[in-house]
């Protein structure tokens, strides 16, 4: 691969737990740009400083409405107890959730021109985010108010933190994708051996190791979507999948912290 001096964009990203679909010879993306067969560099779309801020507001604007959408039906199911009953006892719920969000996902990972054709892309990134507010709903049902409270406002420092971070560091996170991809399939082969295996020790390992890839993968996402001088950026075009990304790995942080606390309280 040639070094470029400008940072590349990638103008056909997949979601983290869906990229290893995408995998073939030359790694976990098959090319690099917008339709671009050769793989050189482009940065037309972070040229001018306009169009970078208007894709990152853009991005956290869809960011936060997914957010506030997802947290208000977690608390639904969190506080209300005739909706916490219905979901435990009636497992349609989960199972529909839960096709829901794998075709929805697989649609936005698939598809480059669903994820920019409006609206479309908005269409299946709502589908999805429901599906994914229902599933996150269930879960939680498991644990404690308090519990959960406590894992939101964890989560939401850390993410703050982390997001600060990557926007002020010098260090380039984009140059780790490769070692990223690696780290998830060492975590989900690591999972399907907890899932036999069981304990609670176990599940705090796991917990706390996949809370500690998906804040690398924050990093990594943010500094994609901020271009710069990174090595490697997402092109403007993409907003819907960088704000998947980045929503992504904050549901999976929370999960993540929500069955530290959950696992420490029992």
């Amino acid at each position: 691969m040639q070094v470029a001096s400008q940072p590349i964009q990638y103008g056909n990203l997949g979601g983290h737990q869906a990229e290893l679909l995408a995998m073939g010879p030359l790694g976990p993306y098959g090319s690099y740009g917008s339709d671009d067969p050769e793989g050189q560099p482009k940065n037309m779309g972070f040229s001018n400083d306009s169009i970078r801020r208007g894709f990152i507001r853009k991005v956290y604007l869809i960011l936060m409405a997914q957010l506030v959408a997802t947290f208000g039906v977690v608390s639904i199911f969190v506080f209300n107890d005739n909706v916490k009953m219905y979901a435990l006892q009636n497992g349609w719920v989960f199972w529909s959730a839960l096709l829901l969000m794998l075709a929805t996902l697989l649609g936005l990972v698939c598809s480059q021109s669903l994820r920019r054709q409006t609206p479309m892309n908005f269409i299946f990134l709502g589908g999805f985010t429901v599906a994914q507010s229902l599933l996150l709903g269930v879960s939680a049902c498991r644990f404690g108010p308090m519990e959960v409270l406590m894992a939101v406002g964890i989560t939401a420092a850390v993410c703050l933190a982390l997001t600060l971070f990557a926007m002020q560091t010098k260090y380039d996170f984009t140059m780790m994708g490769g070692l990223l991809i690696t780290l998830l399939v060492i975590l989900l082969i690591f999972g399907f051996v907890a899932v036999f295996v069981g304990g609670s020790m176990l599940t705090l390992i796991y917990a706390s190791a996949g809370a500690l890839l998906f804040s690398m993968y924050l990093i990594y996402d943010t500094q994609l979507m901020m271009g710069g001088q990174h090595r490697y950026s997402i092109s403007p075009e993409e907003y819907i999948f960088a704000a998947l990304n980045l929503y992504l790995d904050i549901i999976n942080i929370f999960m993540d912290i929500l069955a530290i606390i959950g696992g420490s309280d029992n």
